[in-house]
């Protein structure tokens, strides 16, 4: 099946590579589907069915929590800013600029 996640020719690619581009791709297909169920759920007035929108946005979001953590797993860099980002209760755009200074080589 051909796609379009690859900028450069596949096999020029080494399979870490592959694996990390398939991984962003799934990152990205997840958070589509988490703001789809969104916008469904908001409009849907059946209890039973945004229910089950519900619960099926829940696995989305376990999804790409799993896939952003193989991706940080392979990538500390990326780990090392995100800890100064989320979960904290400062300004995000000031605490995502210091994070960004503090990692630069």
């Amino acid at each position: 099946m051909a796609t379009t996640q690859y900028h450069e020719p596949p096999q020029e690619l080494p399979a870490e590579t592959r694996t990390f581009a398939r991984m962003i791709t799934s990152l990205i297909e997840e958070a589509e589907a988490i703001g789809w169920y969104e916008q469904r759920i908001t409009v849907e007035r059946d209890t039973t069915a945004k229910a089950i929108m519900k619960n099926a946005q829940k696995e989305e979001f376990k999804h790409f929590g799993m896939d952003l953590e193989f991706l940080l797993r392979r990538t500390p860099k990326w780990r090392t800013i995100l800890k100064e980002i989320l979960f904290t209760s400062g300004d995000i755009v000031e605490e995502g600029e210091e994070a960004e200074e503090d990692t630069k080589d």
